[in-house]
């Protein structure tokens, strides 16, 4: 595969990268924006998302029927997506389209805000977030999230509340998007069949006008303190539970030690938790996760099944997380780290896939790391590494959040 890494810098802040190949049949290009969640106040709690939602409203020269209508001659396979950590727009498309579906990218992300539109994008936002409530897993994640990082930006729910997304004014929106939406929180990322300087001089040229942003986002390490609660729905009939964690930020290299073992105790199948609960039939679903976040990061740890068993579950969950440490084998490392090695590669023959790491990678941490580095720092996670990150993040000492039926 002839990959080949370039970077550049405009004069407005905006960072431009790129891993071309010339002998990719697709290309991709995605507009990352380091604004999510966590950088919102709280009053406007869900703005970037919602914000998110009217880039495809249309522009003072583009409507919404221009930008859908464009995308889809190109026959792109387009998107966007918020997180707790940023906002990304993206398109993929057969080499000979990149320059439109590019043009089309960056003129969207100058919406116009129109109220009409802000008016009617604020029911949909409603209704989803009315469709969310009907997921006992979001709400309880969600309501853990918010306990566990108490007034730090990082408790914010993504969707926002009913609350806020009602109460919350398109001018309020529009100084978040003059605050946040600049060049210089802006990366570009693209990948595949891409003419790479011909790429710079059309962004170059279609965003020379984006301002600077004012303030940054605080990295503070949050201060966290473990607690318990229990939520009770009367449209529920099984028993949930969740569990949040610290755990090592984006930023460290301890997040390939906590991914391998968020994968050990608690991947969708041969994992511990669901040998120990989902095998054993006391519960219906098991799982772990890690998610490295910027000066931060956290687990999670969730299950499901009958509510007059979750104490016997959080039981095992929280045997499982105590023996971790030792009972890894070389075995078990060498499988976990074939698989994510695996994934990672197969990854790469996809330039919408390399666009999406190289994007987000470059957002968090501010630098590229080729995939044959990621693959060695994979490879080079020893056990005592693996039983380092047990101790510095005990994944029990988490901030537990239970939900049953009304009335149990």
């Amino acid at each position: 595969m002839s990959i080949q890494f370039q970077s550049k810098t405009l004069d407005t802040g905006m960072t431009i990268i790129a891993e071309t190949d010339s002998h990719a049949h697709s290309a991709a290009a995605g507009f990352f924006v380091k604004a999510g969640a966590r950088d919102e106040a709280s009053k406007i709690m869900g703005v970037s998302h919602f914000l998110e939602h009217m880039m495809f409203k249309g522009t003072d020269e583009l409507t919404t029927e221009d930008i859908n209508q464009g995308f889809d001659r190109l026959g792109a396979s387009n998107n966007a997506y918020t997180s707790r950590e940023m906002t990304c727009f993206y398109a993929q498309v057969i080499p000979e389209h990149i320059s439109t579906a590019t043009d089309l990218l960056s003129k969207m992300m100058r919406p116009a805000l129109r109220d009409a539109d802000f008016d009617t994008e604020k029911q949909v936002i409603l209704e989803e977030i009315a469709m969310y409530q009907d997921n006992p897993f979001w709400v309880l994640y969600e309501e853990a999230t918010a306990r566990h990082y108490g007034r730090h930006g990082l408790a914010h729910r993504v969707l926002g509340t009913k609350e806020t997304v009602s109460a919350m004014t398109r001018d309020e929106m529009a100084r978040y998007f003059q605050d946040r939406y600049s060049a210089d929180k802006t990366v570009v990322a693209l990948a595949g069949n891409v003419d790479f300087e011909k790429t710079v001089n059309q962004i170059e040229f279609l965003t020379k006008d984006w301002q600077r942003s004012v303030g940054k986002r605080d990295i503070e390490i949050p201060s966290v303190t473990p607690s318990e609660f229990t939520m009770k729905d009367p449209k529920v009939n099984r028993g949930y539970l969740i569990g949040i964690a610290q755990a090592p930020s984006a930023n460290d290299d301890q997040r390939y030690a906590a991914a391998l073992l968020a994968q050990m105790l608690g991947g969708i199948d041969n994992s511990k938790l669901h040998w120990a609960l989902i095998e054993s039939g006391l519960a219906e679903e098991a799982q772990a996760g890690y998610d490295g976040l910027d000066g931060t990061g956290d687990y999670y740890v969730y299950a499901s099944g009958d509510p007059d068993k979750l104490d016997s579950i959080w039981e095992v969950i929280s045997k499982e997380v105590r023996s971790l440490k030792d009972t890894i084998t070389q075995d078990d490392l060498e499988c976990l780290r074939s698989k994510m090695g695996t994934a990672a590669t197969i990854g790469s023959e996809r330039p919408g896939d390399r666009m999406q790491r190289l994007g987000r990678l470059w957002t968090m941490t501010g630098k590229y790391q080729p995939l044959e580095d990621e693959l060695a720092k994979i490879e080079s996670v020893t056990i005592d590494d693996l039983k380092a990150v047990c101790d510095q993040y005990p994944i029990d000492r988490c901030t537990l959040g239970r939900m049953i039926p009304a009335d149990a």
